[in-house]
């Protein structure tokens, strides 16, 4: 057998395994939980693709911010410029910046009650929930609360939270987590943050 025949076939014994586990694949009849987490960079930048892709199809979306702050990205300029995501950036910025966890936490109260409304209100095809993750590491909100509200969302909207050190219990409970691995990083070579690069 010739090498390009060897390929044929071994692609036609890929395919058709391919086609017998999509044929077996099931739509939950909900939307889904998607997890971004790990250390490395682009657990937001994702969250932002799966936005793109959600507005190509005409869903709606809706984006809350539970650290970031005042601070200018091209996303956010963006997604303004379209007019068709609801963005709400309610963090008040890092918080080795604020260094306030009182007022911290009542950011990120607000900021979860503005994110509860709307994944109840079954407004929203998806939510992205970002840097949430930062905010339960730091023991903000109760992970339980945030379960809790998944759980009782609306069954239109899936939901996507970012940020480093995912709970284990939101992992258990989301359809998908994926994992940023820092390999290398600018930063870390005294590469300062660029425009268009890291905000």
């Amino acid at each position: 057998m010739s090498d390009a025949d060897a390929h044929k076939s071994e692609m036609r014994k890929l395919q058709a395994e391919q086609k017998r586990k999509t044929s077996e694949a099931r739509d939950p009849g909900r939307g889904l939980v998607l997890v971004h987490t790990g250390d490395g960079k682009g657990k937001s930048s994702s969250a932002f693709g799966v936005i793109v892709r959600a507005l190509g199809w005409g869903q709606r979306v809706g984006v809350i911010q539970f650290i970031k702050g005042k601070w200018i990205t091209g996303e956010r300029q963006f997604f303004d410029k379209l007019g068709t995501v609801d963005w709400h950036t309610m963090g008040e910025g890092f918080t080795w910046d604020t260094q306030d966890r009182d007022r911290d936490i009542a950011a990120a109260e607000a900021a979860f009650t503005q994110a509860r409304e709307m994944m109840a209100s079954g407004d929203y095809d998806l939510i992205v929930l970002d840097e949430i993750n930062i905010v339960l590491r730091y023991d903000y909100l109760p992970v339980e609360t945030v379960l809790e509200a998944l759980k009782s969302r609306s069954d239109r909207t899936s939901v996507v939270l970012t940020g480093r050190d995912a709970k284990p219990e939101l992992c258990d409970y989301a359809d998908l987590v994926s994992e940023m691995r820092e390999v290398k990083h600018p930063f870390k070579a005294g590469i300062k943050a660029r425009r268009g690069i890291d905000f």
